[in-house]
């Protein structure tokens, strides 16, 4: 048989999970997390570009980088009407 003192651990350690999960989901669509790939992104692409002597590497690097940034910003909007179109 389950005593309540297990039955309160167990809670808690759902609870922890919770609040690990939300954290998780919370970076996730952080503004920080996208701002910070896509530097990370626009930089490491750039100077790849440049050692390969290619020619307007920097345009390269910005569109690939606006193309990054505009995928993420869609996704949520996307899941939105997929979770919509899905449940009716």
């Amino acid at each position: 048989m389950v005593t309540l003192v297990e039955l309160e651990v167990e809670v808690e350690k759902i609870k922890e999970r919770n609040r690990r999960v939300e954290a998780d989901k919370d970076w996730e669509t952080s503004k920080t997390r996208i701002v910070f790939i896509s530097s990370l992104t626009f930089v490491l692409l750039y100077l790849f570009l440049r050692l390969s002597d290619q020619p307007l590497a920097l345009l390269k690097a910005l569109v690939a980088t606006v193309l990054y940034w505009v995928s993420t910003e869609s996704y949520g909007m996307l899941k939105k009407w997929w979770l919509k179109r899905r449940h009716h």
